[in-house]
């Protein structure tokens, strides 16, 4: 078995994968305050990992978004609207020390790469050689796949595999499409994504155009990525993706003539944890 844990914009999820690599076996979860303080925010992150009671000695896989140092272990989160309190913190001495029962180890990978990795062992990128996702969240996460390995570099690759580095219309595409510019665009301060969303349902023709405009432009910022990875898919997920019969035509649109398939993630939540738990195997081999 595997254990694994999930931090997310908004919640962390500890649990343990089958030694299959594809099935979740027990969970447990938190919220988190985004904008909350380091000893709130890793608190609740530690106070998690230990509900799980997973034996002691195990290496743990941590799917985490960016800006952070995978590689070390180190939080570099600033201007980004979340845990900006955490930046510098070694995250994984703080695991190593306040998890119990103790891991053997700690090891990181992005939360979008998670989420492609699992989609690839066991949902809607199996049987793909070269594949891409994206997540849509409090922000745009992406990986590129070929034969189950991640890519970084490469024709059709963006700068470190990270599409939110890249511009639409000479500004940041975050400043386009994330939750905070799809609620800056929309102009209500009580309502979330899936408010405009379903405003958007309902016939609200400004949500409809918000939801619209954003990931029209999403679509177009991919289409040259893809054609140049020769991506024969590209999975979706996220909890923007939960409004998929919106999400899809606008992206379709988008992307235009891009020979790829378009799929919605099929794992829902256990995506991230199922690929992380592949990349600790594979990084033990």
């Amino acid at each position: 078995m595997t254990a694994v844990l999930e931090i997310g914009g908004t919640h962390v999820t500890a649990a343990v994968v089958e030694p299959d690599g594809a099935r979740v076996n027990r969970r447990a979860g938190r919220p988190l305050d985004p904008r909350g303080s380091a000893e709130d925010i890793l608190g609740a992150v530690v106070r998690c990992a230990g509900e799980l009671r997973a034996p002691a000695g195990l290496v743990w896989g941590v799917a985490v978004p960016g800006p952070f140092d995978h590689e070390k272990g180190i939080a570099r989160f600033r201007g980004v609207g979340k845990f900006d309190d955490l930046y510098g913190i070694d995250v994984r001495s703080v695991l190593l020390d306040g998890v119990w029962p103790r891991p053997a180890d700690v090891v990181f990978l992005n939360d979008a790469h998670a989420f492609l990795l699992g989609e690839w062992r066991a949902g809607a990128a199996r049987g793909e050689r070269r594949c891409a996702g994206i997540t849509l969240g409090t922000g745009v996460g992406s990986a590129f796949i070929v034969d189950g390995e991640i890519r970084r570099d490469g024709p059709g690759v963006p700068p470190q595999g990270r599409v939110d580095l890249l511009k639409w219309a000479g500004v940041p595409l975050e400043d386009t499409v994330s939750r905070r510019a799809v609620l800056a665009r929309y102009g209500d301060p009580d309502a979330d994504v899936r408010d405009v969303a379903a405003r958007a349902r309902d016939g609200d023709r400004r949500a409809r155009r918000v939801l619209d405009e954003a990931l029209t432009a999403l679509g177009a910022v991919l289409a040259p990525c893809l054609r140049d990875f020769r991506a024969s898919a590209l999975v979706v997920g996220g909890s923007m993706a939960q409004s998929w019969d919106l999400v899809r035509p606008s992206l379709r649109s988008g992307l235009g003539d891009t020979p790829v398939r378009v799929r919605r993630g099929l794992l829902g939540g256990d995506a991230a944890l199922v690929g992380a738990a592949g990349y600790v195997s594979a990084s033990r081999r």
